[in-house]
């Protein structure tokens, strides 16, 4: 009983201090310094979410697109797991969820009553709770620093959350990539100490099995034979077996166009790809084409021109990104036009479908990163940059960056 009336004198203080704080904060007025009662991390969350959430919001608002559970990284990590989550949250009432890399929560277990709870503020597979969207929680800190993060009562921006305590840690891929982040929630009364710590062994357990699970899929030896490693965002390069290709350009276009259609082209169908209407004969064709397959070692088909052996291609890897929904992982992987030399009919037609799909994805993003790192490769694109203009908080020290590459965008 000491102990929840403890709890109750500290939720009792801090809807008092973020009954003083939040009004101040709106009205830009001077901000205090935060006290003992708000950590400075909380604080420094409020004043970025407030330019752009309303303490008042109900629920957190849906994603765009339906999460694609089934294809993310986490998915049989967490299947593998999901008897023990679900235990732990029935047994303790708590709500477990996660999230992708964005915030937008993708799976969630629990006992029916604390689910019906958690699903009255949209805590359910759909519902996007990064800092922009829904302020301050432990699953928008988690991702913004790095690190396990709890969230308690009113220190949660939104007052719909003050009967809520969350405990939150990302989870990391082999490459220290965040994939997401692992919440144990409930409410305020049901605080314990244990939460935190058993969130983080449930984390590590996760990204163990995420280890196992990429020994598992590693191709042997045997399986890498004849592998064509292809780069064409940006630049032209091409490897088999780890061994550099020395190929030149036109035939690069045309391990480019295999590559983007696996499905593979008729003889007729790839020349007007690569040289449109200019007068090339077939024999000049027929030679490009027969200097590839030799550099390949026979890796292309005679009849119907296509790939016979395996083909990684940073080109591809940006469009199943993009099919999926995956807008971070394709601005990430895009490092520029699609063979930027390159004037083939096929070619360009590509660059532009990539390029114009990406954009629409960012623009649609309500993710800030997204707009930014996308504006590195795209300097004269002033749309992009005030997307990420609008995105940013009045407070965050990247928007220097996104109005130096407006006005640079706009005075071209």
């Amino acid at each position: 009983m000491a102990a929840l009336g403890a709890l109750r004198e500290r939720r009792a203080a801090l809807e008092q201090e973020w009954a003083l704080r939040v009004p101040q904060l709106r009205t830009a007025a001077v901000v205090p310094p935060p006290t003992d009662l708000v950590r400075p991390e909380v604080s420094e969350s409020w004043m970025r979410s407030l330019p752009t959430v309303d303490p008042g919001l109900s629920s957190a608002p849906p994603a765009r697109r339906e999460p694609a559970w089934t294809r993310s990284p986490l998915y049989r990590p967490v299947a593998d797991l999901a008897g023990e989550l679900r235990s732990i949250t029935e047994d303790a009432g708590f709500v477990a969820a996660v999230t992708d890399e964005a915030g937008t929560i993708v799976w969630t277990c629990g006992g029916r009553v604390m689910r019906r709870r958690a699903e009255r503020v949209n805590f359910a597979p759909g519902g996007r709770w990064d800092e922009g969207a829904m302020g301050t929680n432990a699953l928008s800190l988690a991702l913004r620093t790095g690190r396990p993060s709890t969230v308690f009562s009113a220190e949660h921006l939104v007052a719909a959350l003050h009967g809520w305590v969350c405990y939150c840690a990302p989870v990391r891929g082999a490459d220290g990539r965040v994939l997401g982040v692992l919440d144990l929630s409930t409410t305020w009364d049901r605080s314990h100490p244990l939460a935190l710590p058993t969130v983080r062994t449930l984390t590590s357990a996760i990204e163990g099995r995420l280890r196992d699970l990429e020994r598992e899929g590693r191709p042997r030896a045997a399986d890498r034979a004849g592998r064509v490693e292809l780069t064409c965002l940006g630049a032209a390069s091409a490897a088999r077996d780890g061994a550099r290709l020395h190929l030149p350009p036109r035939q690069v276009e045309i391990l480019t166009l295999l590559a983007l259609e696996p499905e593979g082209f008729s003889p007729d169908r790839l020349h007007d790809a690569l040289y449109g209407d200019r007068p090339v004969t077939a024999s000049t064709f027929k030679a490009e084409v027969s200097h590839l397959r030799r550099a390949l070692d026979g890796a292309v088909a005679t009849r119907r021109y296509a790939l016979t052996a395996p083909v990684d291609c940073d080109a591809v890897r940006v469009l199943r990104a993009l099919e999926g929904g995956d807008t971070a992982t394709a601005v990430r992987l895009y490092r520029g036009p699609l063979l930027p030399a390159s004037e083939a009919p096929g070619v360009l037609a590509w660059r532009s479908r990539l390029e114009v799909v990406l954009r629409e994805s960012v623009l649609a993003s309500t993710t800030a990163d997204h707009a930014l790192s996308y504006g590195k490769r795209a300097p004269y694109d002033a749309e992009i940059h005030e997307h990420a203009l609008r995105l940013l908080p009045a407070a965050d020290p990247r928007r220097p960056l996104a109005l130096g590459r407006l006005a640079a965008a706009l005075d071209d």
